[in-house]
């Protein structure tokens, strides 16, 4: 699934990384906790799904490689967390739905849990 036709599904709006929404997402992988998130072996085809909305967690994305991250619960992200992503070509998109409700959108719509 393209990032522009997950932004419509979930009612997101991309804070950063617009020349990216034609990227191909297959899975998905939702936590809170970033150590679980270092843990993961991934490739560009992952979209990780968060309500923690800081600085740490765009360094995490960061060191496992991971580009698209979704912000769930009306999640803001700040300046300096638009600038690191875009240092690293990331994707940072924001939804007031919650991670159950967004991660069942995504999943009925196809894309597959990394486990």
């Amino acid at each position: 699934m393209k990032i522009h036709d997950i932004i419509n599904l979930i009612g997101g709006t991309v804070v950063e990384g617009k020349q990216f929404l034609d990227k191909e997402i297959t899975h998905v992988f939702a936590s809170d906790l970033m150590s679980d998130v270092l843990t993961l072996n991934t490739d560009e085809s992952l979209l990780l799904v968060t309500g923690l909305a800081n600085l740490q967690t765009i360094r995490t994305c960061e060191m496992s490689d991971i580009k698209t991250v979704i912000f769930v619960r009306g999640k803001k992200t700040s300046a300096e967390m638009r600038e690191l992503a875009a240092e690293n070509e990331m994707i940072l998109i924001e939804t007031p739905y919650s991670m159950y409700r967004t991660s069942g959108l995504l999943f009925q719509a196809g894309v597959l849990s990394l486990y």
